[in-house]
């Protein structure tokens, strides 16, 4: 087997459980944790960087969730975790700017935690990781999608870069914009990012302080995510019900 087939095959076994071993990025974290400091020690402070880190982790969020509302049936913006789908080329919308547009908002999502810590070479290590895993899993799909559709994907691929966006490319796309498939499916990515953040601020707040007393915030922040998750999820079922 050549490194290229290997690498494919690797991507193959890493795609099928793409929606758990990213959250293996966390365990960077953990040694970041060591020394952690307030900026400036002030808790204030530290609160609005934790917004900020919120909000550029939402840029992904809403990434995720465009591409996903106008994923069409068929395409690779529809795979699960039994395998790959492409019956048809998606090369319009967000796909004619970006080839990967869910893993890059998947990117930015953990970006945004993995900053929280305030450690430059965490960052570092995180992007040469999500590098290393996510590239197996590309070079996977691309490897399918260039034996599904031949020509007309290394077309589109000499002229749409894979990761970062040229804007300059954007083609409209004729397809409708699906909310109850993009909250169907984006519900569970977006409960638990805040629970992560939350889980983040405690930990930061104890080496901090040196205290393991938890604020109240980060209790109604979990609290009230996990009914929002839960309600949205009851909806959501309901829907799928009256539609059959």
């Amino acid at each position: 087997m050549t490194l290229a087939d290997q690498s494919v095959a690797t991507g193959n076994m890493l795609f099928r459980w793409r929606g758990f071993i990213p959250l293996c990025f966390i365990a960077i974290l953990i040694p970041a944790f060591q020394g952690f400091r307030y900026p400036h020690d002030s808790r204030a402070e530290y609160m609005v960087f934790w917004g900020i880190c919120v909000g550029i982790s939402c840029i992904g969020v809403i990434l995720r969730a465009y591409t996903v509302g106008y994923a069409a049936k068929g395409t690779s913006g529809r795979n699960t975790k039994e395998g790959q789908i492409a019956e048809t080329l998606n090369t319009t919308g967000i796909y004619s700017i970006v080839r990967n547009p869910l893993y890059l908002g998947n990117f930015i999502i953990m970006l945004g935690q993995i900053i929280l810590l305030r450690s430059v070479w965490c960052v570092l290590v995180y992007m040469l990781s999500f590098w290393l895993y996510y590239e197996r899993i590309i070079m996977a799909e691309e490897s399918f999608l260039t034996k599904k559709f031949g020509a007309a994907y290394e077309a589109y691929t000499r002229f749409t870069p894979a990761f970062l966006p040229k804007l300059s490319l954007w083609k409209k796309t004729a397809l409708s914009y699906s909310v109850k498939f993009m909250i169907r499916k984006e519900c569970h990515g977006l409960f638990v990012m805040i629970l992560i953040f939350s889980i983040l601020g405690m930990a930061c707040d104890d080496v901090a302080t040196k205290s393991f007393v938890v604020a109240h915030v980060w209790v109604w922040i979990a609290g009230i995510s996990t009914l929002v998750y839960v309600l949205i999820n009851l909806a959501t079922k309901k829907m799928l019900h009256d539609v059959r």
